[in-house]
């Protein structure tokens, strides 16, 4: 059981430095930084995970942009060796019928092409006349055009609320598109909100087994407000990792009453603790308080004290009190970590006076010596003087 949970801890700890080195990859993109996007998509690329395909065709794409064909190209064959049916396989032919268009030119980035130019006039015809400029961004969106530019065609066509701009719109959303695209369009599809686009996303989540995006889509409930469906797949979303940020995003929408529903249903301490962190986002200090008072299981109980350190010194007192009719010392001496993470030296002097157990009380002092208070001085100056 521990194995399997070390396992999954690590998998779960790649994955996020896969979606990091992926990101930091886009942003060199957009500084047209070549050689750094270079770097951070072969990180990408070696941990195998679900970013791989895409990471390999960007970095190909930068090594292009950087004038290494060569190696564009031998970044493209290993792609389509180790990657046989993804998506990515359609946007690297094109990639590779311009390296072979431009062979022996000097990439030029700066240089608008025609195709951006076309985009201009599309988005100022889109303002004016949508109906008939939703053909003409299908035409970039679906034919060998730079990935890049297919990304602005994208903005540009989520901008209309024409019939056709919508249509176009859901095809990449469900899968009709590279992965990154997709990604764009569930994106835009969160932010304009409305029923029928939260019930399009519901959809695309239930048909779909990636990762990446399931997340997205549970970003754009949360951009749209979709409390009650966020609050159901953090009910019932099998997956750890997707179900702790459901959770989380709920904490970030307010959910308060939700989240208390979840942690009373609970059994398992690591969902409970994603649970906590969720009405600590949602700035519960009731409920956590309950739980710092009443929780039966000390992890968590450890946990919910932390928390109510973390909120600041208007939960001051309330420690105060905890630590007063609380017996057992790991729980005090949470307490006591609590106050000091809120540098709330008042109250651990007025406690070190009080305190009769000399293993706590030096606890308490240990804290005061580093903090960096007027009243943690005079009482270190007041046992200097007790000495003397």
């Amino acid at each position: 059981m521990l194995l399997a949970i070390s396992c999954l801890a690590q998998d779960q700890r790649a994955a996020r430095q896969e979606e990091q080195s992926y990101q930091r990859g886009q942003r060199a993109l957009s500084r047209s930084n070549w050689d750094e996007a270079i770097g951070a998509f072969d990180s990408a690329a070696s941990y195998k995970g679900s970013r791989a395909d895409g990471a390999l065709y960007w970095k190909a794409y930068a090594q292009n942009k950087a004038g290494r064909r060569a190696d564009a190209q031998a970044t493209i064959a290993q792609l389509r060796r180790e990657h046989a049916s993804s998506r990515w396989l359609n946007d690297a032919q094109v990639l590779e019928l311009e390296m072979k268009q431009a062979s022996g030119q000097t990439p030029s980035p700066e240089s608008a092409s025609d195709e951006e130019l076309r985009l201009i006039a599309i988005n100022s015809l889109m303002s004016q006349d949508p109906e008939r400029a939703a053909p003409l961004l299908e035409k970039i969106l679906k034919t060998k055009s730079d990935v890049k530019l297919r990304e602005k065609a994208l903005f540009v066509l989520a901008q209309s609320s024409s019939a056709k701009s919508r249509e176009l719109l859901v095809s990449i959303a469900k899968g009709g598109a590279n992965p990154d695209l997709q990604l764009k369009a569930i994106e835009y599809l969160g932010v304009h909100g409305g029923s029928g686009n939260r019930q399009l996303l519901d959809d695309i989540y239930k048909s779909t087994s990636e990762v990446a995006i399931k997340r997205r889509i549970l970003g754009s409930f949360m951009v749209s407000g979709d409390r009650d469906r966020m609050f159901q797949l953090a009910r019932s979303e099998p997956a750890p990792e997707l179900r702790r940020y459901a959770i989380e995003q709920l904490g970030v929408m307010g959910g308060r009453a939700q989240l208390a529903e979840l942690y009373a249903s609970e059994t398992s301490v690591e969902v409970k603790k994603s649970i906590l962190n969720g009405l600590f986002v949602a700035g519960d200090v009731e409920r956590i308080t309950e739980l710092a008072k009443n929780e039966k299981d000390p992890a968590l109980r450890r946990e919910s004290i932390n928390k109510l350190g973390i909120m600041g010194n208007r939960t001051g007192p309330t420690l105060v009190a905890m630590y007063a009719a609380e017996s057992e010392k790991p729980l005090k001496r949470a307490v006591l970590d609590a106050l000091f993470v809120q540098n709330n030296a008042k109250a651990l002097v007025d406690l070190a006076r009080k305190e009769k157990d000399m293993d706590l009380r030096k606890v308490i002092v240990e804290k005061l010596a580093i903090m960096r208070s007027p009243e943690a001085l005079e009482y270190m100056t007041e046992l200097l003087n007790k000495e003397d």
